[in-house]
Formats: structure tokens, sequence, C-alpha cells
């Protein structure tokens, strides 16, 4: 099921905190986030459209004020973007279901578990605890 929707549809069902920053690709502030330092057991979903994205499994401390994730649940769960905003060339994640956007991937996760690091704006998430 397609979860696409219009900007001015989700305008209304959205937060303004959680429009700007999974509509608008905005960002929160380091550290503002619920789950930056929250390592509960569970499955964390899109804030918008409660597609599951990320498990409590491959989440890791970092101390760069977001959460992050050394790998998605799938490979549908996510979609990668190039990102060119701040002029310097990053790769975007949005939700693989709704386009959401949710932070941004880079290689210097740990090697033990992949050497990625999935950096999330906690308001794109909501955590399903086991």
């Amino acid at each position: 099921m397609s979860n696409k929707k219009s900007d001015e549809e989700w305008e209304k069902i959205l937060s303004d905190e959680l429009f700007y920053v999974a509509r608008q690709k905005g960002t929160q502030p380091p550290f503002a986030g619920k789950y930056t330092d929250v390592f509960d057991d569970g499955t964390y979903v899109c804030a918008c459209c409660d597609e599951p994205l990320f498990s409590s499994d491959t989440k890791f401390p970092t101390h760069c004020g977001w959460p992050s994730f050394a790998k998605p649940i799938s490979q549908k769960s996510v979609s990668e973007h190039i990102d060119n905003s701040l002029d310097t060339q990053r790769t975007e994640i949005v939700c693989g279901s709704c386009d959401a956007h949710l932070g941004h991937v880079f290689d210097d996760g740990p090697e033990e578990m992949g050497g990625l690091r999935y950096c999330i704006n906690s308001i794109s998430l909501k955590l399903i605890k086991k």
C-alpha cells in the first residue's frame, strides 16, 4: 500500500515540527530528540506512516546528537538520495514507503557492524517497544 500524500495532506495531519523535518527536509538540533540516548528493545517505525525502519539491535551510541543505526530493517525500508544542500555531498535517507526525510547515512559507523552510521532525526521515528 502506498503512503504517498501531497504536502497539503501531510501538513494537515503532522505536527509543525514533524512536517518541517519529514516533509521539508529539516533537521532537529543535536541532542534535542527523544531517542538520542534511548536503547530500549523494539522496532523504530516511520513517524509518518508506521513503516518499520530500524531494529534496536542495530542502534549504537555515537554522541553525535542524533540516534544512529548500523543498518535498516530491509533494503526496501529506506531509499537513498544524493544531497548537495550544504555545499558538500551527503547521502539522504528517506522512508521507503512515504518518502519522509529521516536523516543521512555516513561511512563512519562501527566496523564490526558494517561500517555505516544511519544518523536519524528522532522526530522522524516512533519506537514500538518489545
